[in-house]
């Protein structure tokens, strides 16, 4: 494991172990109970993906180890998620990505919930999920899809955190980095239930932390579905897209790229070669008596 990965793992255990001290599990199972179905996140991104046309998991991101605060005005305590949510859902997203790692990400799981009451697209909870509390954890939070890292975790693990996933209506974007990894978790994509996993090929190099796209170009030729290929990292044109395209990769995770521009919206709009939607209204004055 990366000396990055490992730091920010350890960190993890840490987090876990305090998080199962503040509340016990049967508390965690009732406030799962309470939520409503999660939104089909595996849906929205396969069935607007096509030759022309790219489905784009749009990502709320703050900061991260690499890059620091991805804008200064980030570093701040009024961050407003739903916001950035609500641009990407105005401007083509299929569906929306939270960081919610606090430490090295700025993020934070009441995030999920505040972007789901101002969109309607389901949302994937972007952490380093590596305990099955977790995932009851998110679904009790409104995560309709978790991210596993395939660096983070051993084959058994992955089986096991697919099979909770898929009993907790979880889609899985399950990610790999390597070669290694890609060949190692090939075999278990789509586990337990198809229509619950998508594979994301990360172009971030780990050890050296350098984006290259064609990392995804490369890999492609080992996976015989590319329907369900995500392709992560590195994405910031149109071009982009459609070299991916060309290699049947018909679905992005864009993320830094879009939350660096003073209109992520808008830039999004472009990455899609479609004209931006009009800023969202400002809410009416709540001291205007409404209408009869």
């Amino acid at each position: 494991m990366p000396e990055t990965l490992a730091v920010i793992v350890a960190h993890k255990r840490e987090e876990i172990a305090r998080a199962k001290e503040a509340i016990a599990f049967g508390e965690l199972e009732a406030l799962v109970a309470q939520q409503e179905p999660p939104r089909n996140f595996f849906a929205a991104v396969t069935r607007h993906a096509n030759t022309q046309h790219t489905a784009i998991i749009a990502e709320v991101k703050r900061k991260s180890p690499s890059a620091g605060w991805i804008r200064p005005s980030y570093d701040t305590s009024d961050f407003v998620p739903e916001d950035f949510a609500d641009q990407y859902a105005r401007n083509g997203a299929a569906a929306i990505s939270c960081l919610t790692d606090e430490r090295f990400f700025g993020g934070h799981l009441s995030y999920i919930q505040r972007i789901k009451d101002r969109v309607s697209l389901p949302v994937l909870r972007k952490d380093f999920l590596i305990d099955p509390f977790q995932l009851w954890e998110s679904r009790a939070a409104g995560a309709d899809a978790v991210l596993l890292i395939a660096e983070c975790l051993t084959e058994a693990e992955i089986v096991d955190m697919q099979i909770l996933a898929q009993q907790l209506q979880l889609t899985v974007l399950l990610e790999v980095h390597s070669l290694d990894n890609l060949l190692r978790v090939r075999p278990h994509v789509g586990f337990p239930h198809a229509s619950y996993g998508l594979l994301g090929i990360n172009n971030r190099d780990l050890s050296s932390m350098q984006v290259d796209l064609n990392h995804t170009l490369r890999l492609t030729e080992l996976v015989e579905d590319r329907s369900i290929l995500v392709s992560e990292s590195g994405i910031k044109t149109a071009g982009d897209l459609l070299r991916l395209r060309k290699q049947g990769v018909r679905i992005a995770l864009v993320g830094e790229h879009l939350m660096r521009q003073d209109n992520p919206g808008a830039a999004l709009a472009q990455l899609l070669g479609r004209g931006a939607a009009p800023p969202t209204p400002p809410a009416p004055s709540s001291d205007i008596e409404p209408k009869e």
